[in-house]
């Protein structure tokens, strides 16, 4: 495989059965397709794809939409569920390649470690026991490779009263396998509906705004931003080096980010 591997993440479409379907007044199907037609026209060929969560907005029927619309992107597809996703029907609509659900996958120097920190009911995240030894055991076989390990929730805080309720419950759990891989180069989540990049050590820490709508970013209560929809460009190195950056879709009636 050449360098850099080139990676492209979207996160919390909101997926319904219907192309019609609408969560806070947009149009998910829609804009996914936006989405994705910018990322195509701009950022492709990449290697895969990741998407990390909220596939369907608690609407099960969706599945077979996501199939739809992923599978004609002729990659690899890596996900992992959200709090509004059903596991069991989620793992049987994306059973096939190109679909791949959790575990770990390897792209030349690279490992991407794919985790379910989904609580059943629940908005908030937990990564369970098995979870928590398959990320361990991911990070111990990977010999000389680099890591990216994705998740869902977000573990660390976000500085916003009410988004901080629904993190990662035990994300000292997390951090404390984490911080004892030298070999860890990023940790990506969605879940927020917002941009974020951080270090916590050598460590990447990144979130990406969802392919819908967007939360504004530390606010005590719950609101919903004027940006528009964003996917992720990741391009990972030999060296373990990482580039990326947070590509916003322009769209009428939605303001930018004066950095973007």
């Amino acid at each position: 495989m050449s360098f850099p591997v080139r990676l492209v993440q979207f996160t919390d479409p909101h997926l319904f059965g219907t192309p019609s379907g609408e969560l806070r007044g947009v149009n998910t199907y829609q804009s996914l397709l936006a989405t994705l037609d910018h990322a195509r026209r701009s950022h492709w060929p990449v290697d895969a794809v990741l998407v990390t969560g909220d596939l369907v907005q608690d609407d099960p029927s969706g599945y077979p939409v996501f199939h739809q619309v992923f599978s004609s992107l002729q990659r690899p597809v890596y996900c992992i569920p959200g709090n509004h996703d059903d596991g069991a029907a989620m793992a049987q609509a994306l059973a096939d390649p190109p679909f791949k659900i959790g575990g770990h996958a390897d792209l030349g120097a690279w490992r991407i470690v794919l985790l379910d920190s989904c609580v059943p009911g629940s908005a908030r995240g937990r990564l369970n026991e098995q979870n928590l030894d398959s990320l361990a055991s991911a990070l111990a076989s990977a010999a000389d490779a680099h890591v990216l390990v994705c998740l869902h929730h977000h573990p660390v805080a976000m500085n916003s009263r009410w988004l901080d309720t629904v993190g990662l419950e035990n994300a000292r759990d997390f951090w404390r396998i984490i911080d004892g891989c030298d070999a860890v180069r990023a940790v990506l989540w969605g879940h927020v509906h917002q941009s974020f990049e951080g270090r916590r050590g050598k460590v990447q820490l990144l979130a990406t705004p969802s392919t819908c709508s967007q939360f504004v970013p530390q606010a005590a209560d719950f609101e919903i931003d004027a940006l528009p929809p964003a996917y992720r460009t990741l391009a990972l190195s030999e060296d373990g080096s990482l580039a990326t950056e947070v590509v916003w879709v322009r769209r009428a009636g939605h303001r930018i980010p004066s950095a973007a």
